[in-house]
């Protein structure tokens, strides 16, 4: 008998911990903040990135975009000259979308006629560009963090990044952070 109520204690006590926990975890949350991990370099995802970015800022939500690996070609500025690059970085220059006009679609590519019909069939519905996206998403604050690693991966030099007023370079653990606090996070 003594056990079992050495047992209920214990257990008492442990589900108090829990409780502690979970009010301390709750209050870290910044239930005003959705980070968005942007991946793909698709044209098609990169467009819902910003929509989703600029809805959730319009609905003063603060909003994170950390883009990284194929992500981070489409924030490439086409009239950027880059800095001196070795071979490598020079392939994957030349490989990479230079723009956001460059960028594939995932889906439906035709050997690059996809991105002009999409961007056609959205002009007619009069949706905006995904350069005016951006635009918006800077005029509501909306941050961009880039990838260090992934740039340097793929020979992306800090100069090649089309100018955005709330741009910032960092690792992963910036991403991490954010997303730490952040109430919603979505990868695409």
């Amino acid at each position: 008998m003594e056990a079992s109520v050495a047992q209920e204690r214990d257990l008492e006590k442990r589900m108090e911990e829990l409780e502690e926990r979970v009010r301390d975890l709750a209050t870290q949350v910044d239930e005003d903040r959705m980070v968005i991990g942007v991946i793909s370099g698709d044209l098609d995802k990169i467009m819902a990135s910003f929509i989703i970015a600029t809805g959730a800022a319009a609905m003063d939500t603060q909003v994170d975009m950390f883009f990284t690996f194929w992500g981070t070609a489409a924030m490439r500025d086409p009239k950027a000259s880059p800095p001196p690059k070795s071979f490598i970085e020079r392939m994957f220059g030349w490989m990479l979308p230079k723009g956001v006009n460059k960028l594939p679609l995932s889906k439906l590519n035709f050997l690059g006629m996809g991105p002009k019909l999409i961007r056609s069939v959205m002009k007619r519905h009069g949706a905006k560009s995904l350069d005016e996206l951006i635009e918006d998403a800077a005029a509501m604050g909306v941050r961009i963090w880039m990838c260090q690693m992934s740039m340097e991966l793929m020979g992306i030099k800090p100069q090649e990044i089309r100018p955005y007023p709330h741009l910032e370079y960092c690792g992963v653990a910036k991403f991490v952070e954010l997303a730490s606090r952040a109430k919603q996070t979505f990868f695409l």
